[in-house]
Formats: structure tokens, sequence, C-alpha cells
């Protein structure tokens, strides 16, 4: 029966078939594009943190091991300190943290959401605990070419999923908010994944798996097909007993009634076994004065017999499945390849398929191994070879480098079956001169010469290429943009190649300038399930409109010594093609009060714009996100137009309505009717006190911090507070730029587990997230780490001051802390600002740059041509100058590419080869960022004794115990 879900908190509301993409940014593979393949990168989502309820644990009453209900895999962590009496005697299991900390991994979990295509139901998925056993993590995985491996499964490791689905109805009423019923079928104890529905909104397809501690290894097995029907509210498998293969694909709607389906070869032969003795060396070359860099990628391969496993798990082939009737037909030649893609035109009739190559590397992830991409008509016969790339393993680590060849190759949204394509004019290399830079292809498998017809020019960009948005009628936004001067231009395009309609210019802009950000045009669902420019359709409102806006200029002048250097163009309006138009923008509506997001109109033709809505910014911070009045393929009028909206504050979690405007278009209003109710996810600490605040470091650079108090802090009575600061530093290219707020007051304070906000709840304050801009000036070519430090240092300065100033921080009693390059950030404050510091919380962190030789962060330059550069920045470098406390915390997996667990041990080597204050402590099995539950405990319970220890605990508080 219908019911209302009773915990539910703060959720991600995603509309339509775009809901499970996922994508890999270190391979750069996508994986299932099933549900994405015919939305925009505007419109996906990629969806990889679930948050949920876990077992209480705190200093009175610790998890026990049968609570547990099973052993943990390792039952300590490995903790390294330099202070007699801190080592082994505390290093022999894990621990817990205080009550008042452990409560916020004790979250409830809200069910995702996903909108029917037909904008009239939602159908809601139930997660799991967030944080599995330490155990889970600790199952075997292979570790190839970039990816970790579940042998099981084939499939990545350590994935999440869903217990569950349930479908509602859009709430019309407050009745039918949190309203739904649970599909049947679906076998007790089953994980979720891959969710999609049809493009008609009658079927919803999903795969069925068995993980998690209570399956033995003889039951796990590849995840399966399933299907739901929306009206009996029934599922069913429809590949029974056969396996897919989700390493890099899942399965993709060709129409509403067939799947093609990702499935392990069905003749597959025997695991390759490694031989008992090598085969010989390792032996790499490189001739020809090759220059080939690359960052410091984890988990690459190491040998022929890694080679022959990565081949062996990612070889697929595909079937067809006809979801009425179950009937499975081969797909293409039934030859297992190491399919990485594939992706069905708007109508179904061709497929983009994609698969990896050898020779292998050693030295790059699989996105760069060679590829092929063709293309097949629906019986699976190839019709067209698109590209044959070779190894890409001397891409210029350079930003905007790239792949040299055919990249991006995609079907048109607004064509049954048209492909586009870019290929670089400078070889994917950024440092060379070269007009145009980007060249974008289209081809028509409908050609009256077939679908083999050579590709036709359509777009050309002298920056480099950054996508279209495609309207109808043949209307469309192209982009390109360009590091070195944080440029980005939009074009107004013909996407049909009409000689009549020259393209012009929408606007040339600083990307980094967020006060004048125009908005990003929306995009609407039509039939077919792909995605268009959002049109209004009908009257609007005469008057109001704003004349388009002048840009700011970068003339050059003789002092520019960087050839990269790019001149503002000025938009023109519309002669000779008017498109007639009007688009709708939404934006973030950054200021110096905070973010204000809006809804805009814009006549295309004439640059005018027309505010229908915006967030008042008092009280309350209201986001709009899609238009959802475009069921059906109906059009969108001012009278229809509905935008998906969050509203949150900063005692009340974010909740979703429907931003509707009704009546007459004279004089009419959008207002929000909810959809959503979630109760608040940590009620024992609803409201905690914050202020924005502004500041300016020494130079007169403009900086911003959100300072949190404790709930009930008085500053007149309670007096200045030991004080935690966690950041994050960022590169950019002007002070103007890097002094602007980008946040609002009215942003709703959630608090996860690994937040630095907990401590909230111990009686600290925090000064979260102060600017720390470092800044370059890339015309003259000033580099941002050229000053790294002496700018860091005057930002930390400044924050500091600026807290203690207001008679809250107590400057004696300040810790630093981040996670990642913020950790870099707190051991390099730590050693060239001790005054500031009393000590420093650094997790995931890498501290010497030599080991990095080949960029980090934004840094483009390699270590031999800024050696100084990259001494300077390394905290490695200068452990002799630290004399504060440091705790460093780093998951013993790290696949970030460039903090490897190495980086914290040499540092902790380097700081007690010095006579430093500093503990070590490893986590086992853990990646960059801690998921395992006892691995989160045991980092409060550490990170919470170290800050007592080192800033005094606030009275009356408790300390952490051993699970």
């Amino acid at each position: 029966a219908p019911h209302r879900p009773r915990a539910m908190a703060t959720v991600r509301l995603v509309s339509t078939a775009v809901r499970f993409a996922r994508t890999s940014s270190v391979t750069g593979i996508h994986a299932s594009r099933a549900t994405m393949r015919r939305a925009p990168p505007s419109t996906a989502r990629a969806v990889s943190s679930f948050k949920s309820m876990v077992p209480t644990a705190s200093a009175a009453t610790p998890l026990s091991r049968q609570q547990r209900g099973f052993p943990l895999a390792r039952r300590s962590v490995r903790v390294m300190a330099t202070v007699a009496g801190d080592d082994e005697d505390e290093a022999g299991a894990y621990r817990s943290p205080p009550s008042d900390v452990a409560q916020f991994v004790e979250r409830p979990q809200s069910p995702g959401i996903s909108i029917s295509p037909q904008r009239d139901k939602l159908l809601y998925t139930f997660r799991p605990p967030p944080y599995p056993f330490v155990s889970e993590l600790a199952r075997p995985e292979l570790k190839l070419a970039g990816l970790r491996i579940d042998e099981t499964q084939n499939s990545r490791s350590r994935m999440s999923g869903n217990t569950g689905m349930a479908l509602g109805p859009m709430p019309s009423s407050e009745a039918e908010i949190g309203v739904y019923s649970h599909f049947t079928g679906i076998p007790s104890g089953a994980t979720v994944n891959y969710v999609s529905w049809a493009t008609n909104g009658k079927s919803i397809a999903f795969t069925v798996r068995f993980a998690g501690p209570d399956t033995p290894d003889d039951e796990r097995a590849p995840p399966e097909l399933w299907i739901a029907d929306v009206d009996t509210m029934h599922c069913r498998p429809l590949l029974p007993g056969k396996g897919l293969n989700t390493l890099f694909e899942s399965y993709s709607w060709l129409d509403d009634n067939t799947l093609a389906a990702c499935v392990v070869p069905s003749d597959r032969a025997v695991r390759p076994a490694r031989p008992p003795t090598p085969r010989g060396p390792r032996v790499q070359t490189n001739t020809g004065g090759v220059v080939a860099q690359a960052r410091t990628y984890a988990d690459l391969l190491k040998d022929s017999h890694d080679a022959d496993l990565f081949e062996y798990f990612g070889s697929s082939e595909f079937v067809l499945v006809d979801v009425a009737t179950g009937t499975v037909t081969p797909f293409g030649d039934g030859a297992p390849r190491t399919h990485t893609r594939c992706d069905p035109s708007p109508d179904g009739s061709f497929v983009i398929l994609e698969e990896l190559l050898r020779p292998y590397s050693f030295e790059v992830p699989c996105g760069r191994f060679p590829k092929r991409v063709w293309i097949t008509n629906r019986a699976g016969e190839t019709v067209r070879e698109v590209s044959n790339l070779p190894l890409a393993d001397s891409v210029p680590i350079a930003h905007n480098s790239c792949r040299a060849g055919p990249r991006g190759v995609n079907w048109r949204p607004d064509k049954p079956a048209e492909l586009y394509w870019t290929e670089a004019q400078d070889g994917g290399d950024p440092r060379k001169e070269a007009s145009p830079r980007d060249i974008t292809y289209v081809a028509n498998m409908f050609d009256e010469k077939g679908p083999q017809a050579e590709g036709t020019k359509r777009f050309q960009t002298d920056l480099r290429y950054g996508g279209v948005s495609f309207g109808a009628n043949g209307l469309g936004i192209l982009y390109e943009s360009w590091y070195k001067t944080r440029t980005i231009r939009a074009w107004v395009v013909d996407t049909l190649g009409t000689a009549d309609r020259p393209r012009r210019l929408l606007y040339d802009r600083d990307y980094e300038d967020s006060y004048t950000e125009p908005g990003s045009p929306l995009l609407r669902r039509v039939p077919d399930g792909t995605y268009l420019l959002a049109q209004i359709e009908g009257p609007v409102p005469i008057d109001g409109w704003a004349p388009a806006k002048t840009p700011k200029t970068n003339d050059t002048n003789d002092k520019v010594k960087d050839a990269t250097a790019t001149p503002r163009l000025k938009p023109e309006p519309a002669t000779l093609w008017r498109t007639g138009a009007i688009l709708i923008l939404e934006g973030d509506g950054a200021s110096d009060t905070g973010d204000k997001p809006f809804l805009d109109l814009l006549n295309l033709d004439t640059g005018e714009t027309l505010r229908v809505w915006e967030c008042a910014g008092s009280g309350a911070l209201e986001r709009p996100g899609s238009v959802i009045s475009d069921a059906h393929g109906s059009p969108i009028t001012m009278e229809s137009l509905k935008i998906l909206l969050t509203r949150e504050t900063p005692s009340e979690n974010p909740q979703y309505f429907s931003l509707e405007l009704g009546g007459s278009v004279s004089g009419a209003a959008l207002r929000p009717r909810r959809i959503s109710d979630f109760p608040h996810p940590h009620p024992s600490l609803v409201d905690p006190p914050k202020q924005i605040l502004r500041y300016k470091r020494a130079d007169g650079v403009d900086l911003n911090a959100t300072l949190y108090t404790p709930p009930g802090y008085d500053v007149s009575r309670d007096g200045p507070l030991p004080t935690i600061m966690w950041a994050y530093p960022r590169e950019f290219n002007s002070a103007e730029a890097a002094g602007q707020l980008r946040d609002s007051p009215n942003r709703f304070t959630g608090i996860s587990p690994m937040s630095p906000l907990v401590w909230l709840a111990r009686g600290y304050a925090v000064l979260d997230g102060p600017s720390l801009p470092i800044i370059g000036d890339a015309a003259n070519g000033i580099e941002p780490n050229d000053t790294y430090v002496t700018q860091l240092v005057a930002g930390a300065k400044a924050a500091v001051e600026e807290a203690t100033r207001l008679g809250v921080c107590n400057p004696a009693r300040v810790a630093v802390g981040g996670h990642s390059y913020g950790a870099f950030m707190a051991s390099n404050l730590l050693a060239h600002a001790p005054e500031l510091f009393a000590c420093a919380v650094a997790r995931s962190g890498a501290y010497n740059r030599t080991l990095t030789p080949f960029g980090f962060q934004s840094e483009e330059r390699t270590l031999w041509e800024a050696p100084e550069t990259y001494t300077a920045m390394s905290p490695f470098m200068h452990a002799n100058i630290i004399k504060k406390p440091i705790l460093l915390i780093h998951g013993e997996e790290d696949t970030n590419s460039g903090t490897n667990v190495i980086q914290s041990e040499r540092f902790f080597a380097a700081l007690k080869g010095n006579g430093a204050d500093a503990r070590l402590v490893l986590l086992p099995h853990e990646s960059h960022s801690t998921r395992g539950l006892e691995s989160v405990l045991h980092v409060l319970a550490e990170t919470s004794d170290f800050l007592d220890k080192h800033l005094g605990a606030p009275e009356g508080t408790a300390h952490a115990s051993k699970l």
C-alpha cells in the first residue's frame, strides 16, 4: 500500500533517464552510457556517493564484533608517532570518537528520486548505509590499467547501489508528497544499479546483483539485467543466468521495447593464470626523441600477465533483448571485444561502438589505450569506420591539451542519425599556433552516398572546442575556451550549414568572473528522449527587457609577454539571420551580498534579457534546475513554464519545488509548489550560527570566509574559542576574480562526518573555506605558483586576523586542516606560518612535488622547467623548520594520481628525522576518500584527540575509545 518514507534526508532530484550516468575521471572512459546516451553534459548527473543510517558508535557504546556480524579483514590501523607513549600501544584497534561527533555518522539516508519522461511520476530508489564495513573494502580486487576490478562480479570494485525501488505520483497536493508503492519481484537482499526509464515511461530497466557482508563468494556473480513494468509494478529478469559485463558498459535502450545488453562472453575461457616464473624482464623504451609526459597515475598495468587479465575481464559481447517477450538475439559479429561504449542514434537505427585495442601501455591508464570507433546498423553490421586511434601516451600535460584524431564522436540530438565529431588542427598541443584550432564535422547516416559519406565541416574554433547545444530548426550555441586567459566564447550558429546563416558571437568573457556570468541555456526533453535548447513559444512580456551587456575588454599592450593573450571580441545583434528564438537562462547570480540565482529570458537576436524570476536572497536560497513542463513534446509557453527548484535555509535542508508560471502573461509571477518533504539529517545540530566574512589581504585583494560558532555561543559572554581553519587554495588569473564571493549566507549547513563542522558539537569555532587565492597574470607571463607560499601565508594571516578581530577566534589556539590539496596547504602553512597555527591536520595529501614531476593541480610546468617553484612549494623540503604538531592521515590504497600513500610515509620520515611532533595514521584498504565505517569513526577519533590535546579540550567533552 502507498505510504510515506520515515527516514529521508537531502536528495538529488534528477529528471528523466539521465539518472545514473557514471564516468571515470582516471580512465576517461564512459561507463554505463545506458541512461545518458541522449543527454547533453549539462543534464547528466554522476551519482557516486550514498548517505544513510549506520550503527551508533560512541565512547559509551562502542560497536562490538557481534553487532558488526562478521570479523574485520584487518583489526588495526597503522599508527606511527614521534612522541614517546603515543605509538604501538594505541595502534592495535579501530577506535570510536566521542558521541557528540559520532552522531554525524548516523545520518539517515533518503531515497534517490527520478522524474518520469512524462513528468507525472517519481521513481524512488532506496540506498544502503553509506559506509560499508572495512571487510567489504578488503575484498580482493584487481588493479589494472587505472581500474579496480571485482572479478567475482566482473565490475568495478567497491560499487554501491540501491536496496529497492518504488513509484509514486508527481505531487499535485500536499497529501501526495512522499507517497509511493514498492515494486514487487526484486529478490530479497539484492543490490540494484543502473536504473533507467524507457522513453515512453512504461518500463524501467535496471541490474540486480548480490553483494555485501552476508553474501558468500559462491553467490557473487556479474549483475543480471531486469525490467520493471510501470503499470503492474512487477519486476522480472530479462537475461536469467546471463551476467552483464559492467566494467565499461551495461546496456542501452535502442527503442521502447529493445535493449542492447553488454554481457560476459558465453564461451569465455578460463581466467589467465600467472606463470610460476616471469616470462622475462619488463622492458620499456623511448626512441626518436619522443616527448611523452604523464601524471603519476595509479594502478597501471605492470606486465604481460596484467595485460592478459585486463583483456579477459574487459572482453564482452552484445545481445539484443526484447523487453516484452524476453527474446534474445546476437548483435554484431559475436566476437568478444573490450567494448567501452554502445550508443544508439536517436531513432535507434544505428549504434556507435567503441573498443580498446592492443598494444596496451604500462605508463598510462586505459583511457589512453589504442581505440577503435565504428558504426553499425540495427542488425549489428558495420557500416562506417570512424577512427582507429593509436596509443595516446604523449598528450601534453598543459591545459587545453587533447588527443589527436577524431574525438567527441556523438549523435546530434536534433537529427534521427547524424554524427558529429571534432578534430584538433594543432595535434592536440595547445602550445602550437593553429587557426582554426579545432574543426567539427558532421556525417548523416542517411546521406545519399550512404553511411560512409565523407564528413562535412560544420564548425571551427580558434580556441579549444567546448561543445554545442543543439536546438530546433538548425539553431545551436557553439562554445570554445582557453585556459591561459580564462576565456569562454559562445556563438550562435546554424547547425545545418545554411549559407546565408553566418555564425554570430553571443558573448566573449572571463569565465572566472562570476559576477558577470550571464547564465546557461536550459534544455528541454523531446519525445524521442533527446534534449534540445528550451525555447519560449507564444507571447512574451513587452516591457522590462534589459539591453545586451557590453563585455569587459582586455586589450593587449607592449608589456604582454604571452602570445596566447586573447583580446575580447564584441557581440553584435543579428542582421542577416534572425532566429526569432527566446531562450531560458539560469544562473547563480553571484554578487557581493551572496548568490541570488535567477531565470532570464534571452532574445537571441538582440541580446536583450528579461528577468522572470530571481531568488529574493533574504532568508532562503532557491536554485532553479530542469524544465519539467516538456512532457509529450508540448510547447513551452510563459503560462505553462514549470522549472524544478530547490529551496534551503541555514536551518532547513533542501526541498524540491515546482516553480510555476500561471495565469496571464502580463504581470504573472513564478510561484513554487512543494514536491518533497525530507526531515533534517542532523536534528541535534540544526542551525549553528554562521556569518560570511569579507576582509582584505595585505596587498588589497578581497577575501571571504564562512565563520561558524557552536549553538548558543555568545561572544561577549563566552569569549574567544579554539578555532579550526579548513581550506583549499585555488588558482586565479586576476585579483578581481579572486575576490568575488561565491556562496550564500542562506545555504543550508549540512554536516557530513568528514566535514570540519562536526567539531562545532565539541565547542570549537570553524573558519570554513576561507578564500586562499593564488593569483597569476598569464598575459604577462606570471604563473600563480611563482609566489605560492607568499600568497598562501598572506591569505591565511588575513583570515585568522579577521576572526580574531571579531572576538571569536583565540589566536593562540588555531588549527589548520584540509584534504588532498588542502592537506598540502595545511602542511605548508605549518612550515611557513608557525606563528598563526598551533597544529595541523592533513588528510590524503602530497608533500613532495618532485614525486609529481609532470605537473600537479593547475601547474602546467614540469619539475625541470620550474625547479625552484617545485622546491619552494614542497613541505617535504621544509620538514626541518616544522616545529608544531601535525596529524597525517592517509588511505593505504589511494588511487589519486598525485597523492600516493608514499607521500605521507616519506613526509613523516622527514619530520621524524628532524625531530618534529608528528603522527601518521594509515588506513587499511582506504583510497583517496575514507569510506569504511570503522575508518570513518577512527579518523574522527584520531582528530578529536589531536585537537583536544593541542588546542585544549572544551570543558565537559568526552574522549575517544576503542571499538
